[in-house]
């Protein structure tokens, strides 16, 4: 097995691991929502804290159902990760293409070997 191949076996585990224990260790038990993103918790100790808050200001668009927010943020996670493995393909892309380039160039030549 290359090096590589450890590597990624190992992360692979471990984001498994990260996956799994939670549900595992029965972290989210008694709770009315287990695993509550970290907005429904900031909003559950702010209002805990200071209950006559009032929030600066609203949501622009406010999803009907919890499922079409969770679709939501999916879909915005998708296209960061989208844009930014283009822009990490055409990174490499280019520093290839420029290896290539000097490469079939040849080796440079000093001014004074004419």
């Amino acid at each position: 097995m290359t090096r590589n191949a450890k590597i990624n076996t190992l992360l692979l585990l471990l984001v498994a691991a990260l996956a799994v224990l939670p549900l595992a260790l029965g972290l989210g038990e008694g709770k009315e929502e287990p695993f509550a993103g970290a907005d429904a918790q900031a909003e559950a100790a702010i209002t805990e804290l200071k209950p006559d808050y009032e929030p600066w200001f609203s949501p622009l668009y406010e999803p009907p159902s919890g499922e079409i927010e969770s679709a939501l943020f999916a879909l915005q996670a998708a296209l960061g990760a989208g844009v930014l493995a283009y822009y990490f393909g055409v990174r490499k892309g280019r520093r290839q293409g420029a290896a290539a380039a000097a490469a079939e160039a040849g080796p440079p030549t000093s001014a004074t070997e004419s």
